[in-house]
């Protein structure tokens, strides 16, 4: 492969080139001091305030998928094949405001104006993407910007005006950017097919190679190709969603070295359900994943809605999170509960591992020189199985989680013929609760079996004490959540555990 020197996508519908580009400057740098676009604010830099946000456009499928990110930790490089919208994108002809920011300006939605661009960008997502959404899925949609000052309740206002002021758009004045998801205006068909034609012109056939002094950037598009230059570079880091790499640019000041960007590869991309496993692959994104999840395991769904935010969890991927190895990441205790495998790769070679043996010591993994993760496989729910996960935070959204835990019973006539617990922050690594699944496996269902479990969790796992909780609070609150699966699955399973489902009953 020979090196290019520049990247490609389209920014107000027009092609941009930029040229001796750093692999790990991000799309906010590149906005503020290349472009001048400072509507773009820099609040966090690690992804949390929105105040960064930004929409990608790109194709899928048959048509264009809009998805807000986070431009203060995505890597500019990665916007190569795609196109770039911005708060001053959404300008019409002269100057004239579009719904989504008129919708803002008449409903008083904004005081000091530092967030709103971020506001704007999220709710032009949401625009784009759902013709006639709840007012909870606007509150979903908005989970990653804050507001300090205005406060929510005119911003949600101005999501459900924002539709109305669209559809009221004379018809020779609309266009693919103007119309909100599910209109039938033709003239906005036109104009995104137009725009459509604009990205498949600028589609690469063949790798992206970056060569730039602090390192370079690799972008493959096959799984083959990716596997040979693995091999090649086993140094160098893989690069998926970036939401974990980026904090290390910007909170850290660290240095990556060669990347090799997974986000281009078909096959790390595709997600299928078969006849005994979901099979995902390691590249498919945390909402793309939960889309496939959430009828098998909407539990498992519940728990990948308080991953992040949307910004976040529209670039990280599930692979992303499980190599990671964070002893606190969201995913890993559930998945280990589900007896969740992996398949490595190694050149031309497989292997397949299980998750709960991944996981070699804190922040280490199996993987060999040269080995990266294709594909989580995931088993199908079984009959009599029940499955239950939860993670307890400090806030609801948005944040680390202190505890997560995850249960997978097998039941029959009050008993519990097989049992799979795992925990994460209890331990250096998520990991399986053998001393409760043997107190657990085999017995009636009743409070006894319940609370010689929770005891045994004390032999299963020793936490750490750090700000986010005391040992002793972690291992309460385990015990705690056993418990309360006894109340939603055994003798007592109407019992309510949450306020919020009271709501069932109103």
């Amino acid at each position: 492969m020979s090196g290019e020197s520049s990247i490609r996508f389209l920014l107000d519908g027009e092609e941009r080139t930029l040229a001796c580009l750093a692999p790990t400057r991000t799309v906010l740098q590149v906005l503020r001091e290349d472009l001048g676009r400072t509507g773009c604010k820099e609040g966090c830099a690690e992804g949390d305030c929105g105040a960064c946000s930004v929409v990608l456009a790109d194709r899928h499928d048959d048509g264009l998928r809009f998805r807000a990110v986070n431009a203060c930790i995505q890597f500019a490089p990665t916007l190569d094949g795609k196109a770039l919208i911005t708060v001053e994108s959404l300008a019409g002809p002269h100057g004239t405001l579009h719904p989504v920011q008129q919708a803002l300006a008449d409903g008083h939605a904004s005081q000091c104006g530092f967030c709103t661009p971020g506001f704007v960008m999220s709710l032009f997502a949401l625009y784009k993407t759902r013709p006639e959404p709840t007012r909870d899925e606007v509150v979903a949609a908005l989970a990653g910007n804050l507001c300090r000052c205005t406060g929510y309740r005119p911003i949600l206002d101005a999501a459900q005006a924002m539709y109305e002021i669209g559809r009221a758009i004379p018809e020779a004045d609309r266009d693919w950017m103007s119309a909100p998801a599910g209109s039938n205006s033709a003239a906005a068909r036109r104009s995104e097919a137009e725009f459509a034609d604009r990205l498949d012109r600028l589609k690469r056939t063949g790798d992206l190679v970056l060569i730039h002094e602090s390192g370079s950037f690799h972008a493959p598009r096959t799984l083959a190709s990716l596997a040979a230059l693995r091999e090649r570079m086993p140094s160098a880091r893989i690069l998926a969603g970036g939401s974990d790499l980026g904090l290390w640019v910007t909170k850290q000041q660290g240095e990556l070295g060669d990347l090799l960007y997974v986000g281009e590869i078909a096959e790390l991309k595709q997600a299928a359900l078969g006849a005994t496993h979901l099979e995902i692959g390691a590249a498919v994104t945390l909402a793309d994943a939960q889309t496939l999840l959430a009828p098998q395991y909407p539990e498992l769904a519940a728990l990948l809605q308080r991953f992040a935010s949307p910004p976040v969890r529209n670039v990280a991927t599930l692979g992303g999170n499980i190599v990671n190895a964070s002893a606190v990441g969201d995913t890993m205790p559930a998945l280990i509960a589900l007896g969740a495998t992996l398949v490595l790769h190694q050149g031309a070679r497989t292997r397949e591992v299980p998750l709960q043996s991944f996981y070699a010591g804190y922040r280490k993994t199996v993987l060999e020189a040269g080995e990266f993760v294709s594909r989580i496989r995931i088993p199908r729910p079984e009959e009599g199985s029940v499955f239950r996960a939860w993670k307890i935070s400090k806030r609801l959204d948005q944040d680390i989680a202190t505890v997560c835990g995850a249960f997978l019973l097998r039941l029959r006539d009050g008993r519990v013929e097989a049992a799979r617990v795992a925990f994460g922050g209890l331990a250096a690594t998520p990991a399986r609760a053998t001393a409760c699944e043997t107190v657990l496996a085999g017995r009636e269902w009743s409070e006894k079996t319940r609370d010689e479990a929770a005891a045994a969790l004390a032999r299963d796992y020793r936490p750490i004490d750090d700000l986010r909780g005391s040992a002793r609070y972690r291992m309460s609150v385990a015990q705690n959540l056993l418990r309360r699966l006894w109340l939603e699955t055994g003798a007592h399973r109407r019992v309510l555990t949450r306020l919020h489902d009271l709501r069932e009953f109103a």
